[in-house]
């Protein structure tokens, strides 16, 4: 099992960015476009425990994949959890949680992962999977930098 945590501090309280997190639309606002994202769901306009959300991404080679997530836990303002069901990890497992601290919010990611097809899963993580990961995330932080500003 792999893990990736990341931290971020924005200049935003944390109605803002909960409002903002808690709506699946702005999932794709923050993933880059070279992921060829499109939600294939009608999208509510809050997320709930329980909530199903089907994917199309093209994570490599442009080779159009199916993720579906769940949202499998919600306290508002404070955190929510989703976990693939349906994609090319063998085990998804993403908290999202949000915090007030002065100036603003600071928001931790914390994904653990499990790749398919050990051994030949592990082999590509360091030199493919996790760079891809850390690409993606990159992204999100200096989009929402973009959107909210830095603290």
């Amino acid at each position: 099992m792999f893990q990736l945590k990341k931290v971020q501090r924005l200049p935003i309280d944390i109605k803002h960015a909960w409002d903002f997190f808690s709506s699946p639309a702005n999932l794709a606002v923050i993933t880059p476009d070279e992921m060829g994202f499109v939600v294939k769901t009608a999208l509510p306009e809050r997320m709930y425990a329980g909530m199903l959300i089907e994917y199309t991404v093209r994570p490599m080679w442009n080779i159009p994949v199916t993720w579906v997530t769940e949202i499998t836990h919600v306290e508002a303002g404070t955190y929510f959890v989703d976990e693939q069901r349906v994609g090319p990890y063998a085990i998804w497992h993403h908290q999202h949680f949000f915090k007030e601290i002065p100036g603003g919010v600071e928001m931790t990611d914390i994904v653990d992962y499990q790749l398919p097809l050990a051994p030949f899963g592990n082999i590509i993580h360091s030199p493919i999977i996790r760079p891809k990961l850390e690409h993606i995330f990159n992204y999100r932080w200096n989009k929402l930098i973009e959107l909210f500003g830095a603290l």
